[in-house]
């Protein structure tokens, strides 16, 4: 079995970009190349989804969306003007939405149910692992070259990536059971199900929920770090961040596997309760002590909470949306409600980080953070079913609301 590809050195051209622009951009300038593409990419992600469901041509998609991520890089590299950079980013932002649900449709669509979760565990820890590889590149290449070079990288693993897709046999993709589908269940159909499958999975709309309190809380809490970490060692400040961020990767590798071998024994609950719960201990913990070294050490836990909820996510979601066919629409829509909670946290986290110092700032992410997993705790059930055809739970959340519209009828 082939392992499914993402190109890490998606994430990477977006953090060159700042060093190819900062010499003669304004800030303004930057951040308007970067808000755009953060909207274009927050709009498209649930179409995205809906894309992936819909084609039976899903390595062709991916292939594409390489192209065009190669072809952006590369003229930012050559063309670093507003207008250049502003429509090839817009661009990147565009396919960017297109391989996290391509990557696990194909997942889905390869191995049996039964093989699910150890696959993306092993998914999820090869990205992990191409992360600290491409960052270190990335790094080598900007010291040794420019940040400008840093984008070549881009068409290069862009092939590589390709390559590997094209590798994938078309007819060894269940493109059905790629979408959620499964013949097996009890409940499936011979078209997706409706729409409005995705407001009436209770449990979806808790996951979501909690997702978007998971980023509202963890998203700040880097840059924050960043911060107090700058006004201590100004010179020392970007190499600190650099190594806490690969040495998370490195974490979630391991944690990756050891979620993926486990999910299916110790079920999906009990493994995220645990990458819910660090988040806050990682929050309240920051307010204990402004030393460096300790700052740093904390700062690594979000190799394990967030190694948890990016290896176990994709799974749920094809435990919910099992028999609906919009396995990859609902891979968009919970991507979406997890943005928005990121770019709304960071305002917020500021303004009290403003008013109130950094302890208020961490005590209040802290606080959300808890508040995500009490919901998990009290509202999300246990997703894990057996392989051979019990019924989803989006049919089982489905028909307990028919049964109660019924019952509020005949009264």
């Amino acid at each position: 079995m082939k392992r499914a590809v993402k190109p890490p050195v998606a994430g990477t051209a977006r953090r060159a970009l700042a060093g190819v622009t900062r010499e003669h951009w304004s800030l303004s300038e930057v951040g308007l190349v970067t808000t755009v593409g953060g909207l274009i990419g927050l709009a498209l992600q649930t179409p995205a989804g809906a894309l992936i469901d819909s084609t039976r041509a899903k390595r062709g998609v991916v292939v594409a969306a390489l192209a065009v991520l190669a072809t952006g890089a590369t003229v930012i590299a050559l063309w670093p003007n507003f207008r250049p950079v502003l429509i090839a980013n817009s661009l990147v932002a565009m396919v960017g939405d297109i391989f996290g649900p391509a990557i696990a449709a194909l997942t889905l669509g390869l191995v049996a149910r039964k093989q699910l979760a150890r696959r993306i565990g092993r998914n999820s820890a090869f990205d992990h692992a191409g992360n600290v590889v491409i960052a270190a590149l990335a790094g080598l290449v900007g010291w040794a070259l420019s940040q400008r070079a840093v984008f070549f990288l881009v068409p290069f693993f862009s092939v590589l990536a390709a390559l590997a897709v094209l590798s994938i046999p078309a007819q060894a993709i269940d493109h059905e059971r790629a979408r959620g589908l499964d013949n097996k269940s009890t409940a499936a159909a011979e078209s997706p199900s409706n729409w409005r499958v995705l407001l009436e999975c209770r449990p979806l709309l808790i996951f979501a929920g909690c997702a978007m309190l998971f980023h509202f809380a963890n998203a700040p809490l880097l840059p924050l770090v960043g911060q107090k970490l700058a006004s201590q060692h100004p010179m020392l400040a970007t190499a600190m961040m650099s190594s806490c961020i690969i040495a998370a990767q490195m974490i979630m590798l391991p944690i990756a596997l050891v979620v993926g071998y486990k999910a299916d024994t110790w079920g999906r609950r009990p493994l995220f309760l645990v990458g819910f719960a660090i988040l806050p201990i990682r929050a309240f913990l920051y307010t204990l002590s402004d030393d460096s070294a300790w700052l740093v050490a904390v700062q690594l836990m979000d190799g394990v909470g967030a190694g948890i909820y990016g290896a176990l996510t994709p799974l749920v979601l094809a435990d919910l949306m099992r028999g609906t066919g919009r396995y990859n629409v609902a891979q968009g829509a919970v991507a979406t409600v997890q943005g928005i909670g990121a770019s709304v946290s960071g305002l917020v986290a500021g303004e009290v980080v403003d008013h109130f110092g950094y302890s208020a700032g961490f005590v209040t992410l802290g606080i959300a953070a808890l508040v995500a997993l009490a919901v998990f705790f009290f509202g999300m059930p246990e997703t894990a079913r057996t392989y051979e055809g019990p019924t989803p739970i989006a049919a089982i959340s489905k028909e307990g609301a028919s049964q109660e519209k019924l019952a509020a009828g005949a009264s």
